[in-house]
C-alpha cells in the first residue's frame, strides 16, 4: 500500500484503467514546459529537495566553521474532484462514454499551475520561472501573426550572440499558437512551418503561456525535477460520489538564465 490508498476505493481495475487512460491523454498535450526543458525523475514521493551544491555560513562554537546546505524544496501539488459512482460502474461494465469531465478540469489546473511555474514562476514555492530569470530584453510579438518569424529570428540572434546554441523551442499561448497555425505569409508559406525552420526545433501549444518564450534545447540550462509523478489518489467516498485528486511533486530551477528570450503579447 502506498499513500495514494487506491486499494481503498470503491473502483474495478477497469475503472482506475479508464481513469489513468484519460488523465494520461489529457495531460500529454497540456504539459508545454515538460516538452521544451529537461525533466529528471521520477524520484519517488519521499524525494523532498534538490541540492544546490552551494551553502550559507551559520555560527558555530568557537574555533569551528560550519556551513548549511542549500536545498530547493518540492511543492506538493493536488487537485481534488468527485466522479459518480454510476458513472464508475459503467466504466465497469465496458461503458466508453463515461462522463469523466471532472478529472479533465483537474488535469488542466494541474498543467496550467505546472507551465506557470517553469515559464513565469511562483513564487510561494520558491520556483524562479524562465521570464523572471533571464536577463534579456523582451521582444514585442505585436498583433500581426505574419510578422512572428521575424520577431522569432531577433530572438534567435539575441540567443546566438550570447553564445547559446540550438536547436531552439518555442513555448507559444493558446491564441498565439492558434493564430500562428492559421497564417499564411506572403507568398503562402504557412507562419507555422516558417518558425520551425527558424528554430530548428517544436513550437509548443502552452496553457499558461503570456505571449512566447523562446528557449535553446542544448539541454541542461532548465532543470524540471519531479519527485511523484503526476498519479490518481483516493480520499474518500459516499454512496453517490468518489472523492479523488490528482497529484504530484517538483521543483524547477533555471541554470543558465541567458538561455531563454521572453515574447511579450
Amino acid at each position: 500500500m502506498n499513500h495514494l490508498l487506491r486499494s481503498h476505493a470503491p473502483i474495478t481495475e477497469e475503472g482506475w484503467q479508464q481513469l489513468d487512460d484519460e488523465a494520461k491523454e489529457r495531460l500529454v498535450p497540456a504539459l508545454a514546459a515538460r516538452k521544451l526543458v529537461d525533466f529528471g525523475g521520477p524520484q519517488g514521493w519521499d524525494h523532498s529537495a534538490t541540492n544546490l551544491g552551494r551553502t550559507d555560513p551559520v555560527e558555530a562554537a568557537e574555533g569551528l566553521e560550519a556551513r548549511r546546505r542549500k536545498v530547493l524544496p518540492l511543492v506538493e501539488l493536488r487537485a481534488p474532484f468527485k466522479i459518480s459512482r454510476d458513472d464508475l460502474m459503467d466504466a465497469a461494465r465496458g461503458a466508453v462514454d463515461v462522463d469523466l469531465a471532472p478529472l479533465d478540469e483537474a488535469v488542466r489546473q494541474v498543467a496550467l499551475c505546472e507551465n506557470l511555474a517553469v515559464f513565469h514562476g511562483w513564487s510561494a514555492a520558491g520556483i524562479t520561472g524562465i521570464t523572471e530569470a533571464s536577463p534579456h530584453d523582451a521582444i514585442e510579438l505585436g498583433e500581426a501573426y505574419a510578422n512572428y518569424p521575424s520577431r522569432v529570428a531577433k530572438a534567435v540572434e539575441v540567443l546566438l550572440t550570447d553564445g547559446i546554441s540550438g536547436p531552439y523551442g518555442l513555448a507559444l499561448g493558446p491564441d498565439g499558437y492558434t493564430g500562428v497555425v492559421e497564417t499564411t505569409e506572403h507568398g503562402g508559406l504557412v507562419v507555422f512551418d516558417h518558425l520551425r525552420q527558424i528554430l530548428g526545433g517544436p513550437i509548443v501549444w502552452a496553457p499558461g503561456v503570456e505571449g512566447a518564450v523562446v528557449v535553446s534545447l542544448r539541454g541542461g540550462d532548465f532543470l524540471f525535477e519531479s519527485g511523484q509523478d503526476l498519479s490518481i489518489g483516493y480520499d474518500h467516498h459516499d454512496a453517490d460520489r468518489v472523492a479523488l485528486y490528482l497529484e504530484e511533486t517538483f521543483t524547477f530551477r533555471v541554470a543558465t538564465p541567458e538561455a531563454a528570450v521572453a515574447m511579450t503579447p
